[in-house]
């Protein structure tokens, strides 16, 4: 029997999944409460992204439950169109649709999913966008923009549902290295400036330090630490976050 506590966002009780025979992830039990700040790292094919992606219902789990916002994804009566609306997603790769203006990508799911007016949903887009330092690109084609500009609009987007929850898949993996900062300081500023949960995956090790308020360190698709982000960092309680730590930070 699976608790329905008012205070937890995001529930995983014993999940399994698999992709045929391969096990991603393995007897998953995590709790996040909401408005905390959660970062998820580990090595590649640790399960970071199955993790994050299965919250969403883009990745279905084959055993468990996932309580999402009071709702378990496992559960075939789950409408899974009310959970994405309450919690949004910024994917590695911007997912922008290029044939429609920034201004337009923003105020898209609003205006089908919640049939908010013109005026004020372009009204909230804009703040949006400039909440992201994009006003001014507002009727710019994502062909025009630079990656780390597209993320930012990806962001903007994701907010202009005005989620519970948003999760970071990895969200400056795709980006030139200049490019990264802008992207890191606005996730930093929503995380702080909000009362949204955030879950984020992601490889930079001094972002994670200052802007979560734990660590979850992932290996072959288990979680093998889930911990206080300056205990995590001070000090890993095993010898495999001991050497992706010592590995990430000597690159």
């Amino acid at each position: 029997m699976v608790e329905n506590n008012q205070d937890n966002m995001i529930q995983f009780v014993d999940v399994e999944k698999y992709y045929g025979h391969f096990h991603a992830l393995k007897n998953i039990n995590l709790t996040i409460k909401r408005g905390e700040t959660v970062v998820l790292i580990g090595p590649s094919g640790s399960g970071k992204s199955t993790l994050i992606r299965a919250i969403n219902g883009l990745e279905p789990i084959q055993e468990g439950h996932l309580i999402v916002n009071g709702y378990d994804l496992h559960d075939p009566k789950t409408d899974i169109n009310k959970i994405r609306k309450r919690v949004g997603m910024v994917f590695q790769h911007f997912n922008l649709y290029n044939n429609k203006s920034v201004i337009e990508n923003v105020m898209l799911a609003p205006r089908i999913v919640s049939h908010i007016p013109e005026e004020e949903n372009e009204k909230y887009a804009l703040e949006l966008l400039d909440r992201v330092g994009l006003k001014d690109k507002a009727g710019s084609m994502p062909s025009m923009l630079s990656g780390g500009q597209k993320q930012r609009v990806a962001i903007a987007r994701s907010l202009a549902m005005k989620p519970s929850a948003l999760l970071f898949d990895e969200p400056t993996s795709a980006l030139d290295p200049e490019m990264i900062g802008d992207v890191l300081r606005i996730i930093q500023n929503i995380a702080k400036d909000s009362d949204m949960t955030s879950l984020i995956v992601t490889h930079e090790m001094n972002f994670a330090q200052n802007v979560a308020n734990r660590v979850i360190f992932m290996a072959d698709g288990e979680v093998l630490e889930d911990s206080k982000t300056s205990d995590f960092f001070k000090k890993p309680k095993s010898v495999r976050a001991q050497q992706f730590v010592d590995q990430v930070q000597n690159n």
